[in-house]
């Protein structure tokens, strides 16, 4: 069996990647934007009609929240009509489609774990441009599963970003006297080598067909995960919370985005730990702790 992973030299891409190609049962196939720009519906067929894989992992999308509303146009370029190019020639193909979306298709109202059939309501271009394509897909492609993904880091360094909080924060307590992180949004902070565990058991079981959300367990501020980070790693520095809207910006986000992954549980097929065993994981990995 064949598997394409669109931006695998991406944060989430590489372990993806990385983790199925360790299997060595199937054939992995790394792609980058150089290789495919899923808003091109030319290139993508072109691509994939060569390629022919059994199943596709979308990893790409333009996730850069502020750029979004400064460049709307391409937000939904890549990740609405980057959607439907992938949803039409897995059809074509007759290929599964593994897609990823965000916590922030929800406006955090609720106040407590959406679960997936709770109604979205995005507050931004890029959460709007990330609902159109899952709704894209869900209207397109006969063979899909959409994973929504929340508060990302990995040991891979993010292509937009650079550091990843994890990083940024440690980082920070190097190079300043006093660190300040919001204490009134609420997410749960996932480790990508557990979403890529979590996309190999979707490959080998394969549920049924459907939206599922994909984090870590429990939820936390991020105020409360730098306090973590600072803990396991033995880094002593002056973390403060920051006053509400001290760092506000131009762009509406959801305050609570915790997401309850129901879908996995109820097919017994969730291998998420608690967001601190993970954290504790990935600190190993990186050689922190």
């Amino acid at each position: 069996m064949e598997i394409a992973v669109i931006g695998s030299n991406g944060q989430l891409g590489n372990d993806i990647y990385e983790t199925l190609k360790r299997e060595k049962k199937w054939d992995i196939i790394g792609l980058t934007h150089s290789d495919v720009d899923v808003s091109d519906i030319d290139s993508v067929f072109s691509v994939f009609k060569e390629l022919k894989p059994n199943i596709i992992i979308n990893t790409a999308a333009f996730h850069n929240v502020p750029l979004c509303e400064k460049e709307k146009e391409k937000a939904f370029s890549v990740n609405s009509q980057g959607a439907q190019n992938l949803a039409d020639i897995s059809n074509k193909l007759k290929a599964t489609l593994i897609h990823f979306s965000t916590d922030y298709v929800f406006d955090g109202k609720k106040r407590a774990p959406y679960i997936e059939t709770d109604a979205p309501n995005p507050l931004n271009v890029y959460a709007k441009s990330k609902l159109e394509g899952e709704n894209r897909i869900r209207e397109v492609a006969e063979k899909y599963y959409i994973l929504r993904v929340a508060g990302l880091y990995g040991k891979y360094p993010s292509r937009v970003k650079g550091y990843n909080f994890v990083g940024l924060m440690l980082k920070l307590a190097k190079e300043r006297d006093e660190i300040r992180v919001v204490a009134d949004e609420f997410t749960t902070p996932t480790y990508t080598k557990e979403i890529a565990e979590q996309v190999r058991v979707i490959i080998e079981k394969e549920p049924p067909y459907d939206i599922y959300h994909a984090t870590a367990e429990g939820e936390c501020s991020w105020y409360e995960f730098a306090k973590t980070i600072f803990e396991i790693a033995d880094v002593r520095t002056n973390l403060k919370k920051a006053e509400p809207g001290e760092f506000a910006t131009e762009v509406n986000r959801p305050k609570y985005s915790v997401l309850e992954n129901f879908n996995f549980k109820k097919e017994n097929l969730n291998v998420f730990k608690h967001w601190r065993e993970e954290l504790e994981d990935y600190l190993q990995e990186v050689k922190i702790i």
